[in-house]
């Protein structure tokens, strides 16, 4: 199995990060080494509902065999947990349920 980081069409940025997503999100793509820059994506595990990752962690090897599918970036670990208690806020309110896969394949 081929490998891949894709990402989805609606990231969530925490507020120290919005202004140079970009930049961020291009130093990924490309395999730079990032500082302090956490990705929220689905879960590997079925029993959870986000992985919280650091970015460096995508440069191991071990990324290169797994499916990565990004939904956010965060600058710090407590920043990456206030995203995400954000994130499962606007899914809730909008599904009035927990599906994660499901609220973001549909936008």
């Amino acid at each position: 199995m081929q490998g891949m980081i894709t990402w989805n069409e609606k990231l969530y940025f925490s507020e120290s990060i919005k202004k140079k997503h970009r930049r961020t999100i291009f130093a990924i793509k490309h395999g730079k080494v990032t500082a302090n820059v956490y990705c929220i994506a689905f879960a590997s595990n079925e029993k959870n509902l986000f992985d919280i990752l650091p970015a460096n962690e995508l440069l191991f090897p071990h990324y290169k065999n797994s499916e990565v599918h990004i939904l956010g970036l965060a600058r710090g670990r407590d920043e990456a947990a206030l995203l995400v208690m954000d994130m499962i806020r606007d899914i809730y309110r909008e599904t009035g349920g927990f599906s994660v896969r499901e609220f973001f394949r549909e936008k």
